[in-house]
């Protein structure tokens, strides 16, 4: 079985590297015990927000054989999206994970393709796809499983990469080589914590959700607090800050994967194009975007925040 193992392994990261992913690692599938207390305290102090779905499947976020019973193994992916070109500087910006189609539609396609190769070359597998729409702490997993370390900013970085990627997971009933967890490299820089206009950054490794303007520019319903008047450094849409001002990331390489390139106008907006931008052009440029979750009026009601 143990020669099984290493030959399976070797064949999972050589088709995920296939498919495009810009790493592979694995670990055990168990409970993260590590992570449990975390978890508990940033729900207890309601870092959350608004986002009460957080709340919900607690034991399926720490426990993988909830998801997947008598799952062996966690297989965690790394997808690049960094843009080889970025919006004017005249512009409202957006976070440029969402420059191109929704990741959602990209990933589990290729997560899709990466079990059917399980199934054709090692036989009857179970497991489940996941790409951070479902209960499972993606982060936690990938830095458990080597493919890099919890930014103080609690994003993953990664030596080689910095950490504009999306992180997507395979969790199965087989036995693989497990990766070991890599050291942690962010010594004693501030950088993200001191760029944070909202001060979301309130320890090592933790975020206040509700204070994020991703949180506001997103996930908040609601009208956004007056007291975030003016701080929100013209991002209409998610925030890139914490990660655009880490030394990492002067690493980051642009991605080679043509769905996640942004249509042409996008690039070429202006404040003023977005202060005038109809329903039309909202349908037309976000076609197939993550930015129709925040809708045309949420939208609006971000430039118009920006804007007053």
């Amino acid at each position: 079985m143990i020669q099984n193992s290493s030959k399976y392994t070797q064949l999972i990261k050589a088709e995920a590297k296939r498919l495009g992913f810009i790493s592979c690692g694995i670990s055990r599938a168990e409970f993260l015990e590590e992570d449990a207390p975390r978890l508990e305290n940033w729900l207890k102090n309601n870092m959350n927000g608004e986002m009460a779905y957080m709340e919900n499947h607690f034991d399926k976020r720490l426990d993988p054989t909830l998801l997947v019973p008598d799952s062996k193994s966690v297989i965690s992916l790394l997808l690049n999206y960094f843009p080889s070109e970025t919006q004017t500087s005249e512009s409202y910006k957006i976070s440029k994970y969402a420059y191109g189609v929704d990741y959602h539609f990209i990933i589990k396609d290729k997560l899709k393709q990466l079990m059917e190769f399980i199934s054709e070359e090692i036989g009857e597998v179970n497991g489940r796809a996941f790409v951070d729409s479902a209960p499972v702490l993606d982060k936690a997993w990938a830095a458990k499983s080597g493919l890099g370390w919890i930014g103080k900013h609690s994003n993953l970085l990664t030596k080689q990469v910095g950490s504009f990627y999306f992180i997507a997971e395979l969790i199965l009933d087989l036995d693989l080589e497990y990766d070991n967890p890599v050291t942690d490299h962010c010594g004693s820089c501030n950088a993200c914590i001191d760029a944070c206009p909202t001060n979301a950054i309130v320890a090592d490794k933790v975020v206040d959700g509700s204070k994020c303007i991703s949180y506001f520019t997103i996930e908040l319903k609601n009208e956004i607090p007056i007291s975030e008047k003016g701080k929100f450094e013209d991002w209409m849409f998610g925030c890139d800050i914490c990660q655009d001002v880490c030394p990492w990331n002067r690493f980051s390489k642009s991605h080679n994967e043509p769905l996640f390139n942004p249509n042409p106008e996008l690039l070429s907006m202006t404040k003023k194009d977005w202060e005038e931008i109809t329903e039309e052009v909202f349908q037309k440029i976000f076609q197939k975007s993550a930015v129709k979750r925040t809708k045309f009026s949420g939208l609006q009601r971000n430039i118009k925040f920006l804007k007053d």
